[in-house]
């Protein structure tokens, strides 16, 4: 199976359109809205620390290169778990993490806004 195959979303209940559009939401909430925001306040709030304690071990390790690899690893593996349902034939699970995502991540968003207003 080539990888035009594997992400293909022919025959299945999935329509492509929502498909992409409910990604395209989480990339904005999730992989852009929270993560640029997390790392204003984690960089340049002080005294405002990491809530999460694996992404705070991920960013003591790693710096903010490993909050932005861990977090590409949940947005991927979201993905691929959303593209398997896709593939099987469940008509509504292939939304159900878009939405998630894009959902946690508009509201991790407004409260890393929230925490940098506090400390300003």
């Amino acid at each position: 199976m080539n990888a035009r195959s594997w992400l293909s979303l022919n025959g299945t209940p999935v329509t492509e359109r929502r498909f992409y559009w409910a990604w395209i939401a989480a990339t904005a909430g999730y992989g852009v809205g929270d993560v640029v925001t997390t790392v204003a306040v984690v960089a340049f709030a002080s005294g405002v620390v990491e809530g999460n304690p694996v992404m705070d071990a991920s960013i003591s390790s790693f710096g903010l290169a490993g909050l932005v690899g861990l977090k590409l690893a949940v947005f991927a593996l979201c993905l691929a778990v959303s593209q398997h349902a896709a593939r099987v034939g469940d008509p509504v699970f292939p939304y159900v993490l878009p939405s998630l995502l894009a959902a946690v991540g508009a509201g991790l968003t407004c409260y890393n806004v929230w925490l940098m207003a506090q400390v300003a």
